[in-house]
C-alpha cells in the first residue's frame, strides 16, 4: 500500500531482484531463458484514473515474466454501478493470484486490501504511490550503486509520489531535502514519520520552501507534476503558487557534479525547462 510497510531489508531486496531482472530480460543474449516467476498466474489491473506508462509497464511486465494481467477499467467492470467493492474484491479473489489498483482514494485501496483474499498493489492513491517510488529509487540504484549518503532533494508540490520518495530515503541511509511553496507541503503524518526514521538512521530531513536550499550538493534531484487529475480547476492557482519552482539548468549547477534528475512524467514545460530534458543524466 506504501513505502511505509517495507523495511530496509525489504526495499533493497525489492530493488536488487528488479535490477536482476530487467537486466535478463533487457540482454538478447538472456532474454529468452531468463527467469518467468509469475507461469501462470493472473492480475487484474484496476484503474479507475486513466494511465500512460503504469499501465504499460504493468501488464508488459506481467508478460514477462510469464503471467497474465487483466485491465479493467471503470467501464470494464460493475464496480462502483451496481456492485460493492465487497463482492468486487471476492470475484477477483477466486479468479486472479494478485490484484493491482489504480484508484482515487488511498481508503478504497485499503479497503480493497483488507476484502482481497490474494495479495493487493498499489499503482496509485491519492495518498501514496510506492511503485514510482520503486521506479525512480532502481533508477538511483542503477546509477549510483547504492543509497547510502546520497542527499535526494525534490522540488515541487507535497503529492502521492513525493511521500514515498520521503518514506525511503532514510531506511535506505540517505538524506531528504523538500521544497514546496506553502500550502503545498507534504502531509504532516509523512514528515513526521520521515523525520522519526531519519533520527533512527541517522540522516537529515530538510524541509524548506527554498528550491535552491533543496538543491544544494544533492545527488538525486525529483519533481512532479503540479496539477495532478482532478485539480484542474485550480490550474491558475497552482501555476502562481508554484513560480519559481521550474527546474532549469542554472538551478541544477547547485546539485552534486554527479546528480541526476528525475520526473514520472508526464512533464509539463512550466516544471521542467525544455532545455533540462536532453541531459545524460536526466
Amino acid at each position: 500500500m506504501s513505502t511505509a510497510q517495507l523495511s530496509a531489508a525489504e526495499l533493497l531486496g525489492l530493488l536488487a531482484k528488479a535490477k536482476q531482472l530487467k537486466q535478463l530480460h533487457s540482454d538478447p543474449a538472456t532474454k529468452a531463458s531468463a527467469p518467468k516467476p509469475l507461469a501462470g498466474d493472473v492480475c487484474s489491473l484496476i484503474f479507475q484514473k486513466r494511465s500512460t506508462r503504469t499501465r504499460i509497464s504493468s501488464e508488459t511486465g506481467m508478460y514477462l515474466l510469464g503471467g497474465k494481467g487483466l485491465f479493467l477499467s471503470s467501464d470494464d467492470i460493475q464496480l462502483g454501478v451496481n456492485e460493492t467493492l465487497k463482492d468486487t474484491a471476492l470475484v477477483l479473489s477466486r479468479f486472479n493470484s494478485l490484484i493491482l489498483a489504480r484508484v482515487y482514494g488511498h481508503a478504497d485501496i485499503l479497503e480493497l486490501g483488507a476484502l482481497a483474499s490474494v495479495p493487493v498493489i498499489n499503482a496509485l492513491s491519492d495518498k501514496f504511490h510506492p511503485l514510482q517510488m520503486l521506479a525512480d529509487y532502481l533508477t538511483v540504484y542503477e546509477h549510483f550503486g547504492r543509497f547510502d549518503g546520497l542527499t535526494f532533494a525534490w522540488v515541487g508540490d507535497g503529492n502521492n509520489v513525493l511521500h514515498d520518495f520521503m518514506l525511503a530515503a532514510p531506511k535506505l541511509g540517505a538524506h531528504v531535502r523538500v521544497a514546496t511553496p506553502e500550502g503545498y507541503e507534504p502531509d504532516a503524518d509523512v514528515v513526521a514519520e520521515t523525520k522519526r526514521l531519519a533520527a533512527l538512521a541517522g540522516t537529515d530531513v530538510v524541509m524548506t520552501a527554498d528550491p535552491l536550499e533543496a538543491v544544494q550538493g544533492a545527488n538525486v534531484v525529483a519533481t512532479d507534476t503540479w496539477i495532478s487529475m482532478g485539480q484542474e480547476e485550480e490550474a491558475n492557482k497552482r501555476l502562481q503558487a508554484f513560480a519559481g519552482y521550474q527546474v532549469t539548468n542554472k538551478m541544477l549547477e547547485g546539485a552534486a557534479a554527479d546528480h541526476i534528475f528525475l520526473h514520472c512524467l508526464p512533464r509539463h514545460q512550466d516544471e521542467v525547462d525544455d532545455e533540462v530534458r536532453p541531459a545524460p543524466t536526466n
